[in-house]
């Protein structure tokens, strides 16, 4: 870590970056949040914490260095805050800034799951709150959505995107009104400057739910935040022998302590309205390549008793792992002759697994983030003499697992190193396992594009030679019925997208494209109908 670190570090410099060299670079980070494994760890955790610090510290910088959810951050190293909400939070020497590294404009998305929303209206409130209460320096996680491209997701179940409900979308595009409402209420913080740089907070009660925090300098300048915690009523305050109605759930802003210049909770930005629309660019010359089950090469295979860990086998090159076994069946077995079938139980700790029998799909089964442990159950056809059992074991957030893997198919030069199937019969029914390629023009124009993979089952997509990331077309489940903006936000809050795919479009970068014969690789685990994949194109409105 500390080779990594300097490294970094040493880059930096070379490019003046850091605000002591004259750059932009005003904070550095070390480790995140780390407290959890600390406190697991005991004395060696602690240790640790005062190491990387030393170390951090030792590679001067120039600016403060800070540990995210580190209590026992060591001096000079500053402890700051990630979450929904700060206000409460205090770094752990009264010298130390109030700092909030991660402002929570929203949250992750997990396949299966549905889509976490943050309203603006409580996004603001709770940085507002960190502000009056001398909150120092706020930092919004994510600011821009992104995507998790190729095998880079944070965590299982992740999904590709990675848009996190944040004002500048996962295509570079502006999310209204929650870009606009921000803009406008750090405009207004901007204008309280001089007196948030003044002076501490004075707090007035101005009833069972509501405040006034009032900044205020020797040279005139006076700023007040009036506060109404109440979730579900409004309320009107007498503050400086004025009235104020405040919202519920919201905080008004007064830079000269009399005109109210923003409230948290209203909204004068338009909502912004997304399209994906198909473009007229085609997915043709189609061609499709099985993974044979039966032709697994001997070269990557290695006997073992019992089952190994998958992630020191793949040494994380691959999401997919074959564990292989037999079992001879007596032909005097009762099934044979009509009775009922053996059942097989797969137990696993994560994260999928498709079951294959004399290479035949038998059935698949899944984990959740939350649980990744499963269990496969299910009657299986077996026969007299020896039969093969195939266990595709699959990492979702982790040597070489796959045939097309081992032979490159994802470029130019390995897709034509093999004989495809082509015509009508490449996308013809839905076969597990199956590679397939197409050719496409990038679509005219700047908007942002994507693939409309909702006809598809599950797998990973390549468009030249870079991974797009895995697909899953798994079905949200939820609750998508809590919408209001005041109380208490969770991820659990304000869902979108029940009872459909938990992601359905997927993002192509430009800059991956070239203006003709761009090849497109996908391999689709468990069957789907590559006829119906679409490049579409991402507009708002």
């Amino acid at each position: 870590m500390q080779k990594f670190t300097n490294k970094i570090v040493e880059m930096m410099k070379s490019e003046n970056l850091f605000e002591s060299q004259g750059g932009p670079i005003i904070l550095s980070q070390i480790e995140n949040e780390y407290q959890p494994e600390r406190e697991a760890l005991g004395a060696a955790g602690e240790a640790y914490v005062q190491w990387a610090a030393q170390m951090a510290v030792g590679l001067n910088t120039g600016v403060p260095w800070v540990m995210c959810k580190e209590d026992d951050a060591p001096d000079p190293i500053i402890n700051t805050c990630n979450g929904f909400y700060c206000d409460e939070f205090s770094p752990n020497k009264p010298y130390k800034p109030t700092m909030w590294t991660e402002a929570w404009t929203g949250w992750f998305t997990e396949f299966g799951g549905t889509i976490p929303m943050r309203p603006v209206q409580d996004l603001a409130f709770a940085v507002a709150r960190f502000i009056q209460k001398g909150g120092s320096f706020v930092n919004y996680y994510m600011f821009h959505g992104g995507t998790n491209f190729g095998r880079t997701a944070g965590g299982p179940f992740i999904t590709t995107s990675y848009d996190y409900d944040a004002p500048i979308d996962e295509y570079g595009l502006i999310r209204e009104p929650k870009y606009s409402h921000l803009k406008e209420f750090h405009r207004v913080i901007k204008l309280c400057e001089s007196a948030l740089l003044s002076s501490d907070p004075t707090v007035v009660s101005l009833g069972n739910y509501q405040q006034a925090h009032v900044f205020s300098s020797g040279k005139g300048n006076c700023a007040a935040f009036l506060s109404n915690y109440d979730s579900n009523s409004a309320a009107t305050v007498v503050f400086n022998n004025k009235h104020f109605n405040l919202p519920p759930w919201s905080i008004s802003i007064l830079p000269d302590c009399s005109h109210v210049a923003f409230n948290t909770a209203k909204v004068g930005a338009r909502t912004s309205q997304v399209r994906m629309t198909p473009t007229v660019s085609q997915l043709h010359s189609w061609g499709a390549y099985s993974e044979d089950v039966f032709s697994l090469e001997d070269s990557s295979t290695f006997e073992a008793v019992g089952l190994l860990e998958q992630i020191n086998i793949t040494r994380d090159n691959s999401d997919y792992l074959w564990y292989i076994t037999s079992v001879d069946i007596s032909p005097s077995e009762s099934f044979l002759r009509g009775g009922q079938k053996p059942t097989l139980n797969v137990y696993s700790s994560g994260h999928a697994v498709h079951v294959f029998v004399n290479g035949k799909l038998s059935g698949s089964s899944y984990g959740t983030r939350k649980d990744t442990k499963f269990t496969f159950t299910g009657p299986v056809d077996l026969q007299a003499g020896t039969n093969r059992i195939e266990l595709l074991s699959i990492a979702v957030g982790l040597p070489v697992g796959l045939k097309g893997e081992t032979m490159n198919l994802i470029s130019q030069h390995g897709a034509s190193s093999i004989e495809w199937i082509g015509g009508a019969v490449a996308t013809q029914g839905q076969q597990p396992l199956k590679w397939y390629k197409a050719y496409f023009d990038a679509p005219e124009g700047n908007d942002p594009v994507a693939l409309d993979m909702r006809s598809m089952g599950k797998g990973q997509v390549w468009i030249n030679g870079q991974s797009i990331g895995r697909y899953w077309t798994a079905s949200a489940n939820g609750k998508c019925d809590d919408f209001h903006y005041a109380g208490t936000y969770r991820q659990t809050k304000c869902q979108l997208g029940c009872g459909q795919p938990t992601q359905k479009w997927y993002h192509v970068p430009r800059s991956w494209l070239k203006p003709t014969q761009n090849l497109l690789i996908l391999f689709e685990e468990i069957g789907g109908d590559v006829s119906r994949i679409l490049l579409v194109k991402r507009t708002t409105s």
